[in-house]
């Protein structure tokens, strides 16, 4: 069975061109180690990372909060071009999107972030997901360590990887499912 791998991240808001690149290097290093892509469906970091994976020939998975792709396009205008299918929760961004998002990943690398991507740290955090973070990038991914430290205090055995290069950070993650035996 293919390894499913989450992207999560800034949607919003500027991002310099070569954190782009680095959340397309992600991309194309998923497909490159044929695992399927999972994102929410958004713009941002983690849509130029769905397009890597696109371009490279890989799966993308978009796990969307709008209820159809009627309301995915209209009320939330987010592409569709870079998914190779699309789930539609119906939930929203505050709902238990997030939940299904990354409970469905063997793995998550979190690119930057604010929120949204701290709830879905939490989800992957509490459940034991092991969790990439691409150092440098900014908001959660490099507060994150530090919160893990801070406020979680290690409680659960979730294993943490913390690097600065994106084809590094992916290969990485996958040997530790691996190792994992996931």
């Amino acid at each position: 069975m293919k390894l499913k791998i989450g992207v999560m991240g800034s949607a919003s808001g500027q991002h310099s061109k070569e954190l782009l690149e680095k959340a397309t290097a992600i991309g194309k290093a998923i497909a490159e180690n044929d695992a399927i892509f999972f994102f929410g469906a958004t713009i941002g970091l983690p849509l130029a990372a769905a397009k890597g994976t696109k371009d490279a020939g890989g799966t993308v998975l978009g796990v969307s909060p709008a209820l159809n792709k009627k309301e995915h396009l209209e009320k939330y205008h987010y592409p569709m071009e870079a998914c190779s299918t699309v789930i539609y929760t119906g939930m929203g961004l505050a709902g238990g999107r997030n939940t299904i998002l990354v409970r469905s990943c063997d793995a998550i690398i979190v690119i930057g972030g604010r929120v949204g991507t701290m709830n879905e740290f939490s989800i992957a955090y509490a459940a034991g997901i092991p969790i990439g973070l691409l150092k440098g990038s900014g908001g959660m991914a490099d507060k994150a360590e530090e919160l893990e430290k801070e406020v979680m205090k290690g409680e659960y055995p979730t294993p943490i990887i913390l690097e600065e290069d994106p084809k590094k950070l992916v290969e990485k993650l996958i040997e530790l499912l691996k190792q994992e035996k996931h």
